[in-house]
């Protein structure tokens, strides 16, 4: 089981944003803060982004920048006094912040990938492909922007995660690649439904259950059981989110042996019943048009 995966299929909601912005001289787009992901890719020329509190950022063509956390930012022209165009796209990615998956709790407030010669080759191919898809949109061009946005995604958080320089080796980023807690990763999302014991998951990775559970909780910040809830709450969160499956069918899903069982479990941990999540989720079908404010 592909965890990373997993969880970006887990939290991500509705269908993601992109649109193609053209600056020219001196101008500024600001962006609101916002209850998911934003990017930005730097198709031509420069720019700037600027956030609270923080120093400037000059972005470059082929740059790529990712706000995990939708932070307020604006983006403003270079200011070298030349008259130069920009040449942008702009989108975000919606999420289910109720119960926010720790991975992405991780993630810095800004992530800036510079472009270097040969390098991050995938992210390359996707921004190309998007950029064609949105100057000039082909047959197929609805279902090929949302696909091509969400491998956008992956390949911008797989590079965080393997790449990023000056990151501590603690937290999600070494509990993917420990050798122990990572295989109990996988047998948690490969099968939720399972009935998994503390010493079974400890087992599986050949430490005793009070080793096993000191090594888990340190990387991923919760006990193994504790985890193993959150995640089958998670799934059940997008199971109501996006099919109309009817309550037993959902509990049986996230390995609940009764829908009294999950919606008491639900509620305590979303704050909410599963009907009423539910009804509220559904209506929410697509990401709010994040292309700025321009000043």
């Amino acid at each position: 089981m592909d965890v990373l995966s997993d969880v970006i299929g887990a939290v991500r909601t509705g269908r993601p944003f992109a649109n193609r912005e053209d600056r020219h001289g001196v101008w500024r787009t600001d962006f609101a803060a916002f209850s998911g992901i934003g990017f930005h890719l730097v198709l031509e020329g420069s720019c700037r982004m600027v956030t609270p509190g923080a120093a400037p950022i000059v972005l470059h063509a082929g740059d790529v920048v990712l706000t995990p956390r939708g932070t307020a930012h604006a983006l403003t022209d270079p200011g070298t006094g030349v008259d130069e165009t920009a040449q942008l796209l702009c989108g975000a990615y919606q999420l289910d912040r109720t119960r926010l998956h720790p991975l992405l709790g991780d993630l810095p407030e800004v992530f800036h990938l510079r472009a270097r010669a040969g390098g991050h080759p995938q992210v390359s191919a996707v921004v190309a492909l998007l950029g064609g898809e949105l100057t000039a949109p082909g047959l197929g061009a609805d279902a090929a922007i949302p696909g091509l946005l969400d491998l956008l995604l992956l390949f911008l958080l797989r590079e965080w995660l393997t790449e990023e320089p000056g990151r501590d080796a603690a937290g999600w980023c070494a509990a993917l690649t420990d050798p122990v807690v990572g295989e109990a990763l996988r047998c948690v999302h490969g099968d939720p439904v399972r009935q998994w014991t503390v010493e079974e998951l400890g087992a599986r990775a050949g430490l005793s259950r009070a080793a096993f559970s000191r090594r888990f909780a340190a990387l991923v910040g919760q006990p193994p059981m504790a985890y193993l809830t959150y995640w089958r709450l998670t799934i059940g969160a997008r199971l109501l989110r996006e099919t109309d499956l009817p309550l037993p069918a959902v509990a049986q899903r996230c390995g609940y042996s009764s829908p009294f069982a999950f919606a008491t479990a639900f509620k305590r941990e979303h704050g909410v019943a599963p009907g009423r999540y539910r009804a509220r989720h559904q209506a929410e079908d697509d990401v709010q048009d994040w292309s700025g404010s321009a000043g």
